[in-house]
């Protein structure tokens, strides 16, 4: 094998450019050709396959920086249907043409499933990103917990609660945490410190909404900057109980800090959200509004009369207010856990792919021997028995339900990966950089610009 491709897919994150990094300094190393695929699959699905050397002369190019957030290869959420026979041969005749012998896909859970079926074409291996921390699983065994609803083969698969591994250790995880989900939590600790000072001054309560989709990793998180509830997708929210707890921590400090995973159940387990009737490429339901609807049930059950005898003079509306943190979760530069450690994940697949292994993931372990190393997983493994790949779930282990706070084990699991999660150089860049004299004087040099410079296509046939 002398050439490989690689490319980003899914949507964006800050250690992108980092895996991008590590699998390029890897491939110059072996003396491996890389060619960088622009827009994910779409541009594997575009005639032109529009794509970019990353290490010619096996020198990596400088506009690949590992501690700029985001992709240079640039991304889409388009997926190749395993149905559409005749696409897929196109692609895999366009990777000839380029004399790619093999694919690095960049991504997460509906990046694995969009590889699959080019598996059975060439030679294609996975690192691992998202910000939701969802790909992986909690232990080996469990994805044969899975079941049907019902003897239909067009049934539901759902998880039977009873069928779950009740304890774990933390040399369980499978991929114990996903490049992109540290600085995720990072940012959000940020946010709740900032709405905190406001419910504070204003003696209000603040709900702040977080990422995650159905998986409660963000939300876990962002005990670090300390609210005083967190709602995580897993657990159904117990309104009568959520308002005790609120009742009891107003009453006490005139303010309450609320963090909501966007996936949250209400109690008849429908999505707490305005959930929009269609899903993304990927097949992800989108949320919207979790927030605002936990608002307008707080607001209905505790009412202006409960702020008023309070000697507040303001409805509920007006004392509850939401914040979302949004995508700023998925932007900007990387912290040291994820920019280091997405380096190592994107140089072991390198190491996969001149192997010649197909249809694997390279993973990050920790023991406790060890600490964290990398590893791989053959993507069968990730399958339940019907060739499904779930998202990962919060594990119940990891979450207090009562006091709706991290438990013990889930503080331990986030301490391994954030008690030297940041670097001196992320406050040297903020000191030297962010508030530089020249960003004042000057336009921001997207890298867009250069990287468009390099772009090659292929010619007509």
């Amino acid at each position: 094998m002398r050439r490989i491709g690689i490319l980003t897919a899914g949507g964006d994150t800050p250690a992108l450019n980092a895996t991008l990094f590590g699998a390029v300094e890897r491939a110059n190393q072996l003396g491996l050709e890389v060619i960088g695929i622009m827009k994910g699959f779409g541009g594997l699905v575009d005639s032109r396959v529009p794509h970019l050397k990353l290490n010619p002369l096996f020198s990596t190019i400088p506009e690949l920086d590992p501690g700029q957030g985001g992709t240079i290869l640039g991304a889409s959420r388009t997926y190749i249907d395993d149905s559409q026979t005749d696409q897929l041969k196109e692609v895999a005749h366009r990777l000839e043409r380029l004399e790619i012998e093999g694919l690095i896909c960049i991504g997460g859970d509906g990046t694995i499933n969009g590889m699959q079926p080019l598996t059975e074409l060439f030679p294609c291996v996975l690192a691992p990103k998202t910000i939701d921390n969802d790909l992986g699983l909690n232990y080996l065994e469990e994805p044969n917990e899975w079941v049907r609803d019902g003897s239909d083969e067009e049934s539901p698969v759902i998880r039977r609660a009873d069928d779950q591994r009740r304890t774990l250790v933390l040399e369980d995880f499978v991929n114990f945490a996903t490049p992109g989900y540290a600085t995720a939590v990072f940012v959000v600790a940020q946010a709740i410190e900032r709405v905190r000072t406001t419910a504070e001054s204003h003696r209000r309560i603040a709900i702040v909404e977080v990422m995650g989709r159905q998986s409660g990793y963000i939300a876990l998180g962002s005990a670090y900057g300390q609210p005083d509830i967190i709602l995580i997708p897993e657990q159904r929210l117990q309104l009568d109980q959520l308002c005790e707890r609120i009742n009891t921590l107003y009453d006490l400090q005139k303010n309450v800090v609320i963090v909501l995973g966007e996936g949250v159940l209400d109690e008849e387990g429908n999505e707490l959200g305005n959930v929009r009737p269609t899903r993304d490429p990927a097949g992800n339901v989108q949320f919207s509004g979790a927030a605002e609807a936990l608002r307008s049930m707080l607001c209905e059950r505790m009412g202006n009369e409960y702020f008023r005898s309070r000697r507040r003079h303001e409805t509920a509306k007006d004392a509850i207010f939401t914040r979302k943190v949004g995508h700023t979760q998925r932007g900007g530069r990387p912290i040291l856990f994820d920019r280091f450690h997405a380096a190592q994940l994107g140089g072991k697949a390198v190491e996969l792919i001149h192997s010649g292994r197909n249809n694997m993931l390279s993973t990050l372990q920790w023991s406790e021997k060890r600490g964290f190393h990398v590893d791989s997983l053959g993507c069968l493994k990730l399958r339940d028995r019907w060739g499904t790949i779930h998202p990962r779930s919060l594990h119940p282990q990891l979450y207090d339900a009562r006091r709706f706070m991290p438990s013990d084990f889930g503080v331990e699991y986030l301490d391994r990966i954030f008690s030297r999660a940041v670097g001196v150089e992320y406050l040297d860049h903020m000191r030297t950089e962010l508030f530089s004299r020249s960003q004042l004087t000057s336009r921001h040099q997207s890298i867009n610009v250069d990287i468009h410079k390099r772009m090659q296509v292929l010619p007509p046939e």
